[in-house]
């Protein structure tokens, strides 16, 4: 499992970038998905796994439920995947995990918060083309009849139309993840460049499934030293919560961020 360290912003930038030459494509075209945690000893734990308690018994409630209380016209099309994408979107605890095919929004979600920018980030970047080759044949195939390396919800709905008709795939092969990405459900899907990831079931996590596959991942930490750098340039080149969380409630996240950051130098 790679892990990079970086010194400086340009190093930074080598190390997020520097994997990005496709020779099939003859572009600069990457087959890694990106997240940012704040924290570099952080895990990439769900929120459904936070929930604790028997929380694979509750994934189906949870999510049964948010469809009877949401309004009836919330997703285009009557769809597990689909809903289950709204309900992540809007903060149900589920087994998705979010993405970006952009490293510098998973920059951004690595130095957002003011709180943490003392301690170390971290940035993941995992091979979801790669990660595609351990899928079990049903999922496979329908990768392989679109001529495609990530999902869409109805692309999953022809394998498994359900979390447990998910779950059954892994009783013919092993542990598995599926990235996906979700529909654009609002600009603020579109603008973070979003893709999800979920496991084959509601109890394994993909940073344990990652390390029995070490050459589908790499970390670049990032020091906390280096943090308050970046988080500066981020900003200056408008990646910054009004941009990725379009509306009222990104600008007064962006205005609270920005003026809560002590003065450089403090």
């Amino acid at each position: 499992m790679r892990l990079d360290q970086a010194e400086s912003w340009s190093q930074l930038q080598e190390l997020l970038f520097g994997e990005m030459w496709s020779p099939s494509l003859g572009r600069f075209r990457s087959d890694e998905v990106f997240r940012g945690e704040g924290r570099a000893s952080n895990e990439l734990t769900t929120s459904l796994q936070r929930l604790g308690g028997p929380y694979p018994e509750l994934e189906r409630h949870l999510l049964r439920n948010f469809r009877k209380y949401a309004h009836r016209d919330a997703v285009q099309r009557e769809s597990t995947w689909h809903w289950l994408a709204l309900a992540k979107h809007h903060g149900l605890p589920t087994r998705l995990l979010d993405w970006s095919h952009s490293p510098y929004v998973a920059l951004h979600f690595a130095t957002e918060n003011p709180a943490v920018l003392d301690e170390d980030g971290i940035v993941w970047a995992v091979d979801y083309v790669r990660a595609a080759t351990h899928l079990p044949a049903a999922l496979r195939s329908v990768l392989d009849e679109e001529g495609s390396n990530t999902f869409t919800a109805e692309m999953i709905d022809r394998a498994a139309t359900t979390l447990s008709a998910l779950d059954a795939l892994a009783d013919q092969s092993e542990e598995f993840i599926v990235f996906y990405e979700p529909p654009s459900l609002d600009e603020r899907i579109t603008n973070q460049f979003a893709a999800f990831s979920f496991m084959s079931n509601a109890r394994a996590r993909a940073d344990e499934w990652l390390g029995v596959h070490p050459d589908l991942l790499r970390r670049v930490v990032i020091p906390a030293g280096l943090k308050r750098e970046v988080r500066d340039k981020l900003d200056q080149a408008n990646v910054t919560e009004r941009v990725l969380f379009p509306g009222l409630d990104g600008i007064a996240r962006w205005l609270a961020r920005h003026y809560s950051s002590p003065a450089p130098g403090s």
